[in-house]
C-alpha cells in the first residue's frame, strides 16, 4: 500500500510534536523566519483589528523570508477571515512593502471585484426602488379609475367625479 512501509510506520506510529501557536509569544513568532507571517496571522486573525498587526507584518515582509506564494496565501486568508476598518490603508501599506507583483495583483483584483459587487448592489437597490414606485403609481391609477367608474355608475356627474378625483374631464 505504501511505497516505503518503514517510513510509513515511523511517521504514523510515533507521536509528533504539536505546537499551540495561540500561547507562543509574538516576539518568538517573529523569529520563525519563513513561517512567521502565517503563524502571526493564524494567531491573531479573529482576535483584533488587523491594523494592530501591520507593523509586525511589514517587518516580516521587509526581512525577505516570505515567498510570493506565502504572500498570496496570507492576503487571501486576511481577505477571507480578517477584519480592519481601514482596509484601503492596511492593504496599501502592504502593497508598498511587497516585491511580489503577483501577490499585489491578486489584491488589486479583490478591490476591483469588491467595487463591482458594491456597484451591482447599488444598481439593484435603485432598480427595486424604481419598480416599487412604478407599481405604486400603477396601482394608485387603477384604483382611482375604478373608483371614478363606480361613482359614475351611481349617477354622479362627470364634472363632480373629475373635481373629486383631480381628473381631467373627458368629453364624449
Amino acid at each position: 500500500m505504501f511505497y516505503s512501509p518503514e517510513l510509513a510506520r515511523r511517521v504514523y506510529n510515533n507521536p509528533f510534536p504539536l505546537v499551540d501557536i495561540t500561547i507562543t509569544p509574538d516576539d518568538e513568532i517573529m523569529h520563525h523566519r519563513r513561517i512567521a507571517i502565517l503563524e502571526l496571522l493564524q494567531k491573531h486573525i479573529r482576535q483584533r483589528d488587523l491594523m494592530l498587526l501591520l507593523e509586525q507584518l511589514v517587518t516580516l515582509i521587509d526581512e525577505g523570508y516570505t515567498s510570493g506564494s506565502q504572500l498570496v496565501a496570507m492576503q487571501n486568508y486576511m481577505l477571507q477571515r480578517g477584519h480592519t476598518e481601514q482596509a484601503d490603508l492596511f492593504y496599501g501599506v502592504l502593497r508598498d512593502r511587497e516585491t511580489g507583483g503577483e501577490s499585489m495583483m491578486t489584491l488589486a483584483q479583490w478591490f476591483e471585484e469588491r467595487g463591482r459587487q458594491e456597484g451591482r448592489q447599488e444598481v439593484r437597490q435603485e432598480v427595486r426602488q424604481e419598480v416599487r414606485q412604478e407599481v405604486i403609481q400603477e396601482v394608485t391609477q387603477e384604483v382611482s379609475q375604478e373608483f371614478a367608474q363606480r361613482l359614475l355608475s351611481k349617477g354622479m356627474s362627470r364634472e363632480d367625479v373629475a373635481e373629486m378625483g383631480k381628473f381631467t374631464p373627458c368629453r364624449d
